[in-house]
């Protein structure tokens, strides 16, 4: 198994040990088909602190979230493809509909979003404000989705 995925009691002794010296943050998602967009976001959210962890939705979320024909990539191969980044440093999975119990767990210094959420809109954000922790919104920078991606191919076919 990769050493970049952890469980998430592995991942919170991992970050204890780590916490001292090092600014913790903190993003979550699907990551189901990566693409150039995953990846401009996942460099953006390495330089709010230190050590990048990635907490990955189960296969039973991603259902939950994007529909029944979701995930198209199973939960370990999803993380091992994440781990393979240079930019994260941890991978690892929760099975509720929100991360808030992950962060609960890690308490990162920082927790990272993208800017199509708003403190408004993040179920999260009372959870990381409750310890002190700092939300940050990135800017989305480009038009590229997993969803978009899905119906380009599923519309070259029917041509």
């Amino acid at each position: 198994m990769n050493n970049k995925i952890l469980s998430l009691e592995d991942l919170r002794l991992k970050v204890e040990a780590l916490k001292p010296e090092n600014k913790i943050t903190l993003t979550n998602g699907c990551f189901d088909l990566l693409h150039v967009g995953h990846i401009r976001y996942l460099n953006k959210a390495a330089n709010f602190g230190d050590i990048l962890i990635i907490a990955v939705n189960s296969d039973q979320t991603v259902k939950i979230l994007k529909g029944d024909s979701r995930p198209l990539i199973p939960l370990v191969e999803r993380m091992e493809v994440l781990a393979a980044l240079e930019a994260v440093d941890y991978v690892t999975s929760f099975s509720t509909e929100t991360c808030s119990p992950v962060i609960e767990i890690l308490k990162p210094d920082v927790y990272i979003k993208g800017g199509d959420y708003s403190p408004e809109t993040l179920p999260e954000f009372n959870t990381v404000n409750e310890y002190g922790g700092d939300v940050k919104f990135i800017e989305m920078t480009t038009e590229r989705s997993t969803s978009g991606i899905i119906e380009k191919i599923i519309s070259s076919h029917k041509k």
